[in-house]
This record gives C-alpha cells, structure tokens and sequence, in this order.
C-alpha cells in the first residue's frame, strides 16, 4: 500500500507538467480562435470584442490558472464551436472509443501471445518464420492503409461488415455492436498484435534458454508445464510492452475513428483541431495523458504478481 501511494502521488508532478505543455501547445499555436469564429466576415472591432468575451485577451499565465482551477473541480471547459460543456461533448463520444479500445487490447493480448510463445518455441521452423513475417508486415503497414484494404474486402467486396460508421449498444445490439466494430478493431489489433507478439516470442525464446528450463524438461515435464514456466518469468517484459503499447493504441484510436467515421474521441479532437477549439483539445490531451499514466501505474503494481521476488 505504501508503494501504490508513492506511485500515485508522483504522477501528481508528471500530470502537472503536463498540464502546462498541453495549455502552452495550444495557445502558442499558429491561429487566432477568436478570428476562426468570428469568420472571414467579421471586423476587427468584433474579433476583439470575442476575444474578451471568451478571455483571450489576458495574459497567459492568468489563463492559465483560471484553466487549472476549472480542471481541479471537473469543469473541463465550453466548447467554443458548438456551446456545448466539453465534459457532455467526452459523455457522447466516449462509449465508441471505449468499446474499440477494449476489444482491440483483448484481441491481441488473446492471440499475440500464443503466437509468439508458438513462434518462440518453434525457433527457426516455418511457423516462427510466419508469425515474424505478420508481425513486421503489420508493424510496417500504415493503420490508414489496412483500414482502407478491410473495408474494400469485406465491407465493399464481400458485404459482411458496413462500410463505416456505429452502431451504438443500446439501438443495435450486442450482433450489431459487433458488426461494426469487427474490422476497426481488426485495423487497430494488427498494430497492437504486431508489438506484442515480437516482444512475447523474443522474451520467452530468451526464458527457454535458462538452465532451470533445462532443467525441467530434463526431469520429465511436459510441454505445457514448461511453457508454463516459462510464460511466468516472461510476463513482466511482456506486461512493460502492453502498457506501452496503449500509446501506440491512443494514436491508433484517432486515424481509425477517422477511417471508418466513427463518432468517437478521435474524430472529435481532429474536428477539434480543425476549428482550434482548444477547450476540447486541451481537455482530450489531458485525459489522455492521464489515462497513460495509469496504466502504468497499473503495469507497475503488476510486477509484483508476476515475480514475487521483485522488492521495492
């Protein structure tokens, strides 16, 4: 317990330096947001007029501290494009997000490891030569490519899945929520996988030359014991490369919601940054931040459940 508040209050200082360089990208950005709104139309006298009213005409620093002091009790701001609470904008773009990333982190931790404990203990045979050469193809190809590629072969040509779009859980149900979300999933899972099943094989491939291996197979155990074993000893890389990998998944969220026209996150921070509405940015980029932070909190408090002999 003293450890987890040790690690919780030192993501304080982290989240504050966030914090600053979120506001500092987005107000020293190329831009005036008050002459995007206002539009082409407008004087000089009404721009000027927007900015104060939307506060833009005080000092950084006050801006600053008047955003941190809304962030600090749940007010993440005013969309200035649609008036709407930043906080009911997340509200309606957050299920589609969610149901892909959670999806997508279980299709690929359910297959990638198999995969690359397949490939590992296979060194050198065909099988770990494929399973290589998935994992760099679907490392090398770009996200936006293999979406475009999904929906023209099994949207467009084949007609099992629709082209784009969500179907929400509560109108469709579970078969139509899956429906669409089977190939955004697939899309993003193949980067993810690809991350995943190198680590895992080349971890275990290392595992399974230890003497106490060695010693375990020279003692009768099957297979699948040592395996066991071995999978054991492995998992702490392996969780290190998942909790990293949710980086690659953020990104990965915003071009895929972009491919497929999937009203989520991601299509609202590019709509967000098309018409410089910082309020939102600001808020997204922090919520991200935020959720990477724990979950590496999370692949830390981990370690000690895989191998009880780490001390901290």
């Amino acid at each position: 317990m003293g450890y987890f508040l040790r690690r919780l209050a030192a993501t304080l200082p982290v989240m504050a330096v966030v914090a600053v360089v979120v506001f500092l990208l987005i107000h020293l950005s190329p831009g005036d947001p008050a002459a995007l709104i206002a539009g082409d139309l407008a004087t000089t006298e009404d721009i000027a007029r927007l900015r104060v009213a939307l506060g833009l005409d005080q000092p950084l620093w006050k801006q600053f501290l008047l955003w941190t002091g809304r962030i600090l009790t749940g007010d993440l701001g005013t969309s200035i494009f649609t008036n709407v609470p930043v906080t009911q904008l997340l509200a309606q773009r957050l299920e589609p997000t969610l149901s892909i990333a959670f999806i997508t982190m279980a299709l690929a931790i359910v297959l990638s490891i198999p995969l690359g404990t397949l490939a590992a203990c296979k060194a050198g045979a065909w099988i770990d030569r494929a399973v290589m050469v998935f994992s760099v193809l679907a490392f090398s190809v770009p996200v936006f490519l293999v979406g475009y590629l999904l929906i023209y072969g099994f949207a467009i040509q084949l007609g099992w899945f629709p082209v784009q779009g969500y179907v929400r859980l509560a109108e469709g149900g579970v078969g139509g929520w899956l429906r669409s979300l089977v190939l955004p999933c697939t899309n993003l899972a193949l980067l993810y996988m690809a991350l995943l099943t190198r680590m895992t094989r080349a971890t275990v491939l290392e595992v399974l030359q230890e003497d106490y291996i060695r010693t375990a197979r020279a003692k009768g155990l099957g297979v699948l014991a040592v395996v066991g074993h071995a999978l054991r000893n492995a998992a702490v890389p392996i969780a290190t490369t998942i909790g990293v990998g949710i980086a690659l998944l953020i990104g990965g969220v915003v071009v895929t919601e972009t491919v497929f026209a999937i009203p989520g996150v991601g299509r609202l921070v590019i709509d967000s940054v098309q018409r410089h509405d910082y309020p939102v940015i600001q808020s997204v980029l922090l919520l991200s931040a935020g959720v990477y932070v724990f979950i590496n909190l999370l692949v830390d408090l981990s370690y000690r459940f895989f191998d009880p002999r780490i001390r901290y």
